[in-house]
């Protein structure tokens, strides 16, 4: 009983969605009381012209008990359509407002989030679970519905036919119940492991071609194949089982209503026999069980959507339920619509879930119109710390302020859009180029691409590919080099005018002539605004205002390129490896 409680439970947060759509539901709920009306007046009609031809009866008699039996069955079957029309097509305007509302929702979770939970559960969830709910908003009411109401009509009028042959024709129904029990506890979870099954596999999938360089480099594609073929396999088994759980429900379903059949003929031709029933009512009374045999076999199809549907709405229901670390809260000051840049750190510390210490006690600040540079081995918290600035996550310790004010304070909008970010890591849309750095504005300008993609160095590339700015990149950008890439989003970067410019690492896949003449096309802008610059070469940011170098999430120099040279410590170690490495190049 507990696990029937709980599937109803999950289904409850659907409740607004069947609230939006009540008029069309009322509706289509209204139509199905007319279906089964017509329906079930068929029948009256059907024993009566069987009756008639004990009795004087004539052609035009006959026609017309044909006629009226032929107009219930159009009603029934206009009406049926209408049901149709109504309780499906409102299944689908859910279906569309539950897959924006969950696109919408996923978008603003944090980002610690999407590091516990693989892309390939997350599409799972948006594909398949949503679909089982469908079925369950449409289908699944409508033939509930239908069911309900056909027993509704059904049984009473049977009881007014004949009663005792009635409860002789309802002798399989406690062993209908008793199955649909048994079994739905059953479908349900497994329904549930196919669901986490498909979950896993999509996230295999997922991660195998997004990473089809890799594979195919190291030469996995018969390993990735078999590890595939396990998880499919697992995906297989636990479907058979469903199917074959499906299997015994319908068939179980179908045998207790042919013996329903089997008892009104056997008792009722007993009744006629006895002239306690007439021919024309047996036969009613047959076409009756008839039509109840659909229903009783939808009714198991109907508890099997909804346990399917249960399932992948606790599923979805774990997404939705998900409350975003970083959001705008009480404390949030709406009236700062601009930042001019001034970034500060007060004492700040932060921790993974996994990593503790990441950063400790970071203290500095950058004016507006500042270069600041980061710098350090790797694993130091480099990024980790501009990931701060932008609100990705939230400091432990400490505080951040932007222009004086907390960080927190700040509209999550209103901080983002001043930020122009260029990660360590490239990556560009399945769209156009100019799609592509054109991403952060609302109304982009055509002079305003070509500006910013000759300052980044990349326009000259872009007018070389036939299609120009509108040449279609491949996913994460893969018809693009390492270092095209990285121009590109630079240029993506500065089409917002940011106020703050974080580069974190991103001329790495350039080498050192094109990256000195992209930060040549960089100084003038950066000079304008905040600029934080995170890289492993020296010669990237020897040139700016303020250095840090930073050292197992510590500070451990800080200074111009002059005055961290004379310390000769971590940093000047740095700069000698990196002329040592440029020398032996030359060599080479």
């Amino acid at each position: 009983m507990n696990q029937q409680e709980s599937a109803f439970t999950a289904l409850k947060s659907l409740n607004p969605y069947l609230v939006r759509y009540r008029k069309k539901l009322l509706l289509g709920l209204f139509f199905v009381l007319l279906t089964n009306l017509f329906n079930v007046l068929g029948p009256v009609y059907v024993s009566q012209a069987i009756d008639s031809l004990k009795s004087s009866v004539t052609t035009s008699g006959l026609m017309g008990f044909g006629l009226i039996i032929i107009s219930f069955a159009i009603g029934r079957g206009i009406f049926l359509f209408l049901v149709r029309q109504t309780i499906i097509v409102v299944s689908r305007e859910a279906e569309y407002d539950i897959r924006n509302d969950l696109y919408t929702h996923i978008q603003f979770l944090s980002m610690s989030y999407f590091k516990t939970h693989s892309t390939g559960d997350i599409l799972a969830k948006n594909t398949n679970d949503i679909n089982s709910v469908r079925s369950y908003l449409g289908p699944g009411i409508m033939y509930s519905a239908n069911t309900l109401i056909s027993f509704i009509f059904i049984i009473p009028t049977m009881l007014y036919v004949n009663w005792k042959l009635t409860l002789i024709a309802l002798i399989p129904l406690p062993l209908m119940s008793y199955l649909v029990f048994k079994v739905g506890k059953i479908i349900h979870q497994t329904y549930a492991g196919i669901q986490a099954q498909y979950s896993t596999l999509t996230s295999r999938v997922q991660e195998n071609f997004s990473g089809i360089r890799i594979v195919k480099s190291f030469v996995r594609e018969l390993s990735e194949i078999e590890q595939f073929e396990h998880l499919n396999r697992d995906y297989l088994r636990k479907n058979l089982k469903l199917g074959r759980l499906q299997a015994i429900f319908y068939s179980s379903m179908s045998l207790l209503t042919g013996l329903s059949v089997v008892l009104v003929i056997w008792f009722g031709g007993y009744l006629v026999i006895e002239n306690q029933l007439s021919l024309g009512n047996m036969t009613q009374f047959v076409m009756y069980v008839g039509m109840l045999i659909w229903p009783m076999i939808a009714l198991g199809w109907v508890i099997n959507i909804i346990q399917q549907a249960s399932a992948s709405q606790a599923r979805l229901n774990l997404i939705m339920n998900e409350v975003p670390e970083i959001r705008d809260e009480s404390g949030t000051d709406h009236t700062i619509v601009k930042i001019d840049g001034k970034v500060e750190f007060r004492g700040v510390g932060f921790s993974y879930p996994d990593r503790e210490n990441v950063l400790r006690d970071i203290s500095f600040s950058v004016q507006p119109g500042e270069i600041l540079a980061i710098t350090g081995p790797t694993g130091a918290g480099k990024s980790t710390l501009v990931n701060l600035v932008m609100r990705l996550f939230d400091v432990k310790n400490g505080q951040i302020l932007v222009d004086g004010n907390p960080i927190q304070s700040i509209p999550l909008k209103v901080l983002r859009q001043s930020i122009g970010y260029v990660p360590q890591e490239s990556f560009l849309f399945s769209d156009t180029i100019r799609n592509n750095i054109a991403f952060g504005v609302e109304f982009p300008n055509d002079e305003a691409i070509l500006d910013v993609s000759e300052t980044a160095l990349i326009r000259e590339n872009i007018e070389d590919f036939p299609q120009k700015f509108e040449t279609y990149v491949g996913e994460r950008g893969i018809t693009l080099s390492g270092g095209q890439k990285q121009r590109t989003t630079i240029a993506r970067a500065l089409m917002r005018e940011p106020n703050i410019l974080i580069l974190d690492d991103c001329l790495s896949s350039v080498d050192t002539q094109t990256e000195d003449l992209i930060l040549q096309g960089l100084r003038e802008v950066m000079r304008q605004r905040t600029s934080i610059i995170i890289s492993h070469r020296i010669s990237t940011i020897q040139d700016a205002d303020q250095i840090l170098v930073l050292n197992n999430g510590e500070i451990a120099e800080r200074g111009t390129h002059e005055s961290l040279l004379k310390l000769n410590g971590l940093y000047t170690s740095l700069y000698q490896k990196q002329l040592l490495e440029e020398e032996l190049k030359a060599l080479t």
